[in-house]
């Protein structure tokens, strides 16, 4: 199966933000633009953002602050 497209941007980022992801990526073993991914998607479902890939956004009442 083949894998959907992606898209190729530059992203400049702080240096230690960079080693923390870069640490974090490695302890769950994903590659930094995997861990960078998963992060971004997750902070949209926390949004309540539905993602394309999804159905409906998920309920996200916990998540909010007051």
């Amino acid at each position: 199966m083949a894998s959907k497209p992606r898209k190729s941007f530059l992203l400049r980022i702080d240096p230690e933000l960079h080693e923390a992801l870069e640490a974090l990526a490695a302890r769950e073993f994903r590659s930094l633009n995997g861990q960078i991914e998963y992060l971004l998607k997750d902070a949209m479902r926390r949004l309540g953002k539905r993602l394309p890939d999804e159905e409906s956004p998920p309920d996200v009442t916990e998540h909010r602050q007051p």
